[in-house]
């Protein structure tokens, strides 16, 4: 691939994605999801950072602020690492039928490709938690960005547990494969419930106003 995705204009990665062309796919936007989610997670923390009503939780805010602008960036390079996992996956399959390698090198390729969906799923993961943690401690007039955050980073991890289990189908017999489903379904059944009760929370808080 010879450009950086994340480079384009948010009208051209639209357009890139609605193409007929292999990547970006559902893992790039469910990272680019998952690093909207935690740009919302910065933003309600730099609104927040040096109000003195917020003062006591201050040095958490700028540690929070710090791990979720780590975790933007990690995010956004796995936009572009799930489009490059894509590109030797896309080339075995053009492999003519009749080849005997077709099958092993179709098999190599799908490992190599479960690696970067799952990391999309830690990652999106961890910005829940920090949704969490900053909805606990920033301005109650950033509740809606970190609702809205917990919202994408939820269908985020969703969209990233799908693009696992689409890898790993191809793999029946490969314990790695099999371990990699396991973790992503914990990943989904624990932290999903998280983001949708913070989204709930927060929700219920501007609809009350306390």
């Amino acid at each position: 691939m010879s450009d950086n995705l994340t480079t384009l204009s948010c009208a051209e990665f639209a357009d890139r994605l609605a193409a007929k062309v292999p990547a970006p796919g559902g893992g790039g936007a469910a990272a680019m999801a998952g690093a909207l989610a935690v740009a919302l997670c910065s933003m309600a923390g730099n609104f927040t950072v040096g109000k003195p009503r917020y003062a006591a939780f201050e040095d958490d805010l700028r540690r929070l602020l710090a791990a979720a602008d780590e975790l933007r960036e990690q995010l956004l390079d796995l936009v572009q690492e799930d489009a490059q996992a894509f590109e030797p996956l896309a080339a075995a399959y053009r492999i003519p039928r009749v080849d005997p390698t077709r099958t092993e090198r179709i098999e190599d390729a799908m490992r190599g490709a479960c690696d970067v969906p799952i990391r999309i799923m830690r990652a999106c993961a961890r910005a829940i938690e920090l949704l969490e943690a900053m909805g606990q401690r920033s301005s109650t007039l950033m509740r809606s960005d970190v609702g809205c955050g917990a919202a994408l980073a939820a269908g985020a991890l969703r969209a990233a547990h799908v693009t696992v289990l689409v890898n790993t189908s191809g793999l029946p017999e490969d314990p790695v494969a099999r371990a990699l489903e396991a973790e992503a379904d914990e990943l989904l059944v624990t932290l999903t419930p998280k983001a949708d009760a913070l989204v709930t929370a927060m929700a219920t808080a501007i609809r009350t106003g306390e």
